[in-house]
């Protein structure tokens, strides 16, 4: 099968509008364990005219061999990035909707540390679901779009970002917990993971407001 490369077609004609476009994507929305991350990256005109990085595709659609080396690239391409993050704990107490809404909230707090000025930004959110405005602080201009982490190249540059992140972050976290092989299954519902749970409990980075034992395995 043809992946289409992602473009900036859609990037190119919001900047007529606007300085900058914020673009977001989400990482462990579905797994059973670790946190949630958001990655952001920053597309201004100029960098709009760069060259889309090689290799570059939705996190989902680069293997995981690869991602570490488009994450950096991605991350040297556009002008700021970064990955926000909520915890199982905050999943579990404020539910997965609005873990995403303050993950995404501090992934953009992170880049307005480093200088991004949202006063004439468009974020950029992948998806048909704007989870973003009602956990930001301030008010923002929210742009939700189906596959934009397929289609549009600044967002699948935040998706690949947060996905290594999560993912470095998760086979880290193996270390502690190895009954339940994060290192392999990063946190996700897989056959192993389920077992080890039945067999050895919860641990402090399950999500334990989830019906975990009966979810379904993901891959």
């Amino acid at each position: 099968m043809t992946v289409t490369a992602p473009r900036l077609t859609l990037e190119r004609r919001l900047l007529g509008e606007h300085d900058l476009i914020v673009s977001l994507d989400e990482v462990g929305r579905g797994a059973l364990a670790g946190p949630v991350a958001v990655g952001v990256a920053v597309m201004d005109a100029a960098g709009a005219r760069r060259r889309v990085p090689e290799g570059l595709r939705d996190s989902k659609l680069v293997t995981e061999k690869r991602r570490p080396d488009v994450a950096a690239r991605a991350a040297a391409w556009v002008q700021a990035s970064a990955v926000g993050w909520a915890t199982a704990a905050e999943i579990d107490e404020i539910g997965i909707m609005r873990a995403l809404g303050l993950a995404a909230s501090r992934a953009i707090l992170s880049v307005v540390e480093q200088g991004v000025v949202m006063d004439n930004a468009l974020v950029l959110l992948d998806g048909n679901h704007d989870y973003v405005s009602a956990m930001h602080p301030s008010p923002l201009q929210v742009r939700s779009q189906v596959k934009a982490d397929r289609d549009c190249a600044s967002v699948s540059a935040a998706s690949v970002i947060a996905k290594v992140a999560r993912d470095t972050l998760m086979a880290d976290l193996h270390g502690e917990h190895p009954a339940y092989q994060w290192n392999r299954n990063k946190g996700y519902a897989s056959a192993e993971h389920r077992d080890a749970i039945r067999s050895s409990g919860l641990s402090p980075y399950h999500r334990a407001s989830w019906a975990i034992t009966d979810a379904p395995t993901l891959f």
